[in-house]
């Protein structure tokens, strides 16, 4: 077998030497010193930012989005979520979250839980494969983060105990459960309850390659006229410090949302904990701290989810409010709701991002706004007087892809022209990269054909493409081709199929780690 010098003096010229130069630059001097790329621009321009996060959700619970229906074939579930994958990345989104415990049951083999029903149709039944390991690897082939989307308490979209699998935890510990509004839901104030749900979650966070664990709106269930959460003899049992029982049910959610931070970030510090909450925490009118609003829902006080103490505690890596309303909606102003957030999210490390409502767009009857193609883009134009706010979250994946009234088209023509990196979370950890050494650029029946040596760290890798000779400004994202995935190893390369022929053009590489520290460029490869 040839040796790693042999194999790379035959497959490129030059590549031998860059893996010298970069391991001297690694471990210590082996090979002749390279000079330090010159420093670029740290001008930066808001239409073509650089970093921004852009994600979808893609629901299962009730097939809203994947798998379109229960009972498909595992290789017919992999091929549509490969779809809904390669949809993302053609709308230059980086992020997908994916929903995997939607009603107290598992798109993975889980010791906890059954199999879930929105996969073949029958709860406990497997599907075949293991669709959140499917899902991990797809997103990463392709570049995108995957935040894996739990749902704490929610057992079941109707209320039958009895259609739930006899040995589901539900059935066996029928104490936890409490029938509300046509559904089951688990009793968050039950500590044994709290940490199944914990472990649960864990178990996905410690067995998989996921970037993020995701919680949407519901903690306690939304307000159903007529009708009260059953849990007074829980609060009765556990509830002895609070006088007031709304007081302890806040306390049983944060309980559960800074324990389970504290598991995920002690097991992998490098995953991120997001929640996107209902986008009213209080009306001004009910608390003067809150936004100047008058929604029919506070999550502080209907939900027991105290979102913005979350934040101010540091217990979420980020916040994505749902802020589905239009510009100048009477009720909650989408302008507003964003300016309330963004005073909340500033002088914290807790990254913004923006829930958007694809859903209302050409269907909705609140607003002649969502009507007009232009809202969300609108939306994102509004963001930028905001530099609180780091990108958005597009529900969901099937109105992305239904594009009503061309909404997306707009927004992408607007907004989305070139690719975005991921912010960096320093509350996470990480380090850059080494710089890479570029050691080709070729001419190929695809393009250009770029190879280079980068650091063993490197995660992600970017390429740059300047016209003519110069290569420098780096700030914004005007010059980035792509922001893709390393392949395992030291040498990577990457075709540019995006030029016109006759054109002079100059390259440099940079590499990323997990958390999207960006190194230095490389040195410059003219073509």
């Amino acid at each position: 077998m040839p040796s790693l010098r042999q194999t790379l003096t035959m497959k490129r010229p030059g590549l031998l030497a860059a893996v010298l130069v970069l391991t001297g630059a690694l471990l210590g001097p082996v090979g002749p010193a390279v000079a330090a790329p010159a420093p670029c621009s740290a001008q930066s321009s808001q239409k073509v930012p650089k970093r921004q996060v852009r994600a979808e959700w893609i629901a299962s619970v009730a097939n809203i989005d994947w798998p379109s229906r229960p009972g498909l074939t595992a290789t017919e579930q992999r091929a549509e979520l490969v779809g809904w994958f390669d949809g993302a990345v053609s709308r230059r989104l980086n992020t997908v979250v994916l929903q995997v415990r939607p009603t107290a049951d598992a798109f993975w083999p889980s010791p906890f839980e059954p199999w879930s029903e929105w996969l073949t149709g029958v709860q406990g039944q497997d599907p075949g494969y293991d669709p959140l390991a499917f899902a991990v690897a797809e997103a990463h082939r392709r570049g995108l983060e995957l935040h894996a989307w739990f749902n704490p308490y929610r057992v079941a979209v109707h209320a039958d105990p009895s259609r739930l699998r006899p040995d589901h935890p539900a059935r066996t510990h029928p104490d936890w459960v409490v029938p509300y509004g046509g559904k089951l839901y688990y009793n968050p104030g039950i500590p044994e309850v709290r940490r199944f749900a914990e472990d649960a979650i864990m178990d996905a966070v410690q067995r998989y390659d996921i970037d993020g664990v995701h919680f949407d709106d519901y903690f306690y269930p939304y307000p159903v006229a007529g009708q009260q959460f059953d849990d007074e003899a829980t609060y009765q049992r556990y509830g002895s410090a609070f006088p007031v029982k709304a007081d302890w049910r806040r306390a049983t959610i944060d309980l559960l949302v800074a324990e389970l931070s504290t598991r995920i970030h002690r097991a992998k510090p490098w995953v991120k904990f997001g929640i996107s909450p209902f986008a009213v925490w209080r009306n001004k009118g009910t608390d003067p701290a809150g936004s100047d609003t008058t929604a029919g829902v506070q999550t502080y006080d209907d939900l027991a989810a105290d979102t913005r103490k979350w934040v101010r505690e540091r217990w979420i890596d980020y916040v994505a409010p749902q802020v589905y309303w239009n510009i100048g909606f009477p009720a909650a102003d989408y302008a507003k709701v964003v300016a309330w957030w963004s005073s909340q999210a500033d002088g914290t490390p807790v990254h913004l991002y923006i829930g958007q409502a694809n859903h209302k767009v050409g269907v909705s009857a609140q607003s002649p706004a969502w009507n007009d193609p232009a809202e969300l883009s609108e939306h994102l134009t509004f963001n930028r007087s905001h530099p609180q706010v780091r990108g958005d979250v597009f529900f969901s994946a099937k109105d992305v892809r239904a594009n009503r009234l061309a909404h997306m088209d707009v927004l992408q023509a607007q907004h989305y022209t070139r690719p975005a990196m991921i912010p960096v979370m320093d509350q996470r950890g990480g380090k850059a990269p080494h710089h890479p050494i570029l050691v080709s650029a070729r001419r190929s029946d695809a393009g250009v054909r770029l190879d280079w040596v980068s650091d063993p760290r490197t995660a992600y890798f970017a390429v740059y493409r300047f016209d003519g000779t110069a290569a420098c400004d780096l700030a914004d994202a005007t010059h980035l081709v792509t922001v893709a995935r390393a392949k395992a190893g030291i040498v990577q390369s990457f075709d540019d199929t995006g030029v016109q022929p006759g054109r002079d053009h100059t390259y440099v590489v940079t590499s990323l780690d997990r958390l999207h520290h960006e190194s230095g460029p490389s040195n410059p490869k003219h073509r």
